[in-house]
């Protein structure tokens, strides 16, 4: 398995895990405990949507891992219920240097899209805060 990188504690309590950091691309692994369902007992859509922003800033990620990136906007089409072990993949489309845009796709264990996003993630350079020693984002400079 993999690390992302950096310590997110969102991701580490939904339990990601990291499979896939490479060329443009992702891959995720998640499945939903029962405190991250909705009342139709199949994983709730902000769990989904977490599961496919992680995956399209990974992806924007794999080819400047000691950049962060923060998401600016995320479109999502939920196609029918995530069920059971999750799969999801992310593929940067494009970028520049101080943009990326990606797509990111949710799989159940029988290979059926359950759920599609697209978005556009910032760059950003981690710099450590001084006095404090935690990461903080600061805005990549495209001079």
């Amino acid at each position: 398995m993999l690390k992302f990188g950096a310590e997110i504690p969102f991701v580490s309590h939904l339990g990601f895990t990291l499979h896939r950091m490479d060329g443009g691309h992702s891959e995720l692994h998640y499945e939903a405990q029962p405190q991250h369902l909705n009342s139709f007992a199949v994983t709730h859509g902000g769990a989904s949507m977490t599961l496919l922003d992680v995956a399209m800033a990974t992806a924007a990620r794999s080819d400047t891992p000691d950049f962060g990136v923060v998401t600016i906007e995320m479109k999502t089409t939920f196609m029918q219920p995530a069920r059971g072990p999750l799969v999801a993949k992310g593929r940067l489309l494009h970028r520049t240097a101080s943009m990326a845009f990606v797509e990111g796709t949710v799989v159940d264990a029988e290979g059926r899209l359950c759920s599609h996003s697209t978005g556009t993630f910032k760059y950003v350079r981690r710099r450590a805060e001084e006095g404090a020693g935690v990461a903080a984002p600061a805005v990549l400079s495209t001079d």
